[in-house]
């Protein structure tokens, strides 16, 4: 595996992520019990946005950069702001230098009681994120695949929680593991909170998942996809979706007030999509 997420970090697609991340983790810290994240492709932990790899692309110059430099001018969704916060406290100083993966985000919005397992393969961002998360007892970093660790730690002893997995996709075969993965853990803790991140580059394979999650008989699965122009056969990345299994009851309210302007910021031509894959079943 040689995908280094330091190239992509901060992002469309990240901003995307880590602000529905830090919703579903607000509400659940909204309860005194204890809960657990387990972040199955955490990556590196902390990125510098001026290192070679996040300059050579400049994605993120289209991302957080705009995210960040509408909150200075007071113009971003109040939703955002507790996303917002988290960044700022790796940049103290005001300027936007570093970026939190979704990992470290997660880790600075715990509480003592909370735990977090992160896990990464590729052995530098794993080195990293293990720096990044050292000296703390609530979080532990390992270097295992993330797919083993999802059938090994679930479910936590906590009972509630958030599973975000977000594999590279440098194998077409991880849109079929997506699905199979959360049946799977599923089965194992039902009441858990499950966020499947996924690329959009054209609409097959997510069209694809999606009916796929549909035939599975799971409850409350939603999906929000952001895509900020349309498919074209040398695009490239042109969307994010996230897929969550059992969403908090507040979830579709926020991001149906949170996606319109999160879509504006990031670009004119920005859409969005909020649908239920599979609804809450009577009774639930």
């Amino acid at each position: 595996m040689n995908y280094r997420h330091a190239f992509h970090a901060g992002n469309f697609a990240d901003v995307h992520k880590h602000a529905i991340l830090t919703l579903i983790l607000v509400h659940l810290l909204r309860k005194p019990a204890a809960f657990r994240v387990i972040d199955t492709h955490a990556g590196a932990g902390r990125y510098n946005l001026f290192a070679a790899e996040p300059t050579r692309g400049g994605e993120w110059r289209h991302g957080i950069a705009r995210i960040w430099d509408a909150w200075r001018r007071s113009e971003t969704h109040p939703l955002l702001a507790p996303y917002l916060e988290a960044v700022t406290a790796f940049n103290p100083d005001g300027q936007l230098r570093f970026y939190p993966g979704s990992a470290t985000l997660a880790h600075y919005l715990l509480l003592s009681q909370d735990r977090l397992i992160a896990c990464e393969i590729e052995p530098q961002s794993a080195a990293s994120l293990g720096r990044a998360l050292r000296g703390d007892t609530r979080a532990k970093a390992l270097a295992i695949d993330g797919w083993v660790a999802l059938g090994a730690y679930v479910p936590p002893r906590e009972r509630r929680g958030v599973v975000l997995i977000d594999p590279s996709f440098e194998d077409a075969a991880d849109f079929t593991r997506l699905s199979a993965a959360l049946v799977t853990a599923h089965r194992k803790w039902p009441t858990g909170i499950y966020m499947l991140w996924y690329p959009i580059k054209g609409r097959r394979p997510p069209d694809a998942l999606a009916h796929q999650l549909r035939k599975l008989a799971l409850p409350k699965l939603y999906r929000c996809e952001l895509t900020l122009r349309a498919p074209r056969t040398d695009a490239g990345l042109i969307g994010s979706g996230l897929i969550v299994a059992n969403p908090p009851f507040t979830l579709d309210g926020d991001l149906r007030r949170l996606m319109p302007s999160l879509a504006k910021i990031l670009s004119p031509q920005a859409a969005h999509r909020l649908d239920w894959l599979a609804p809450k079943r009577a009774g639930r």
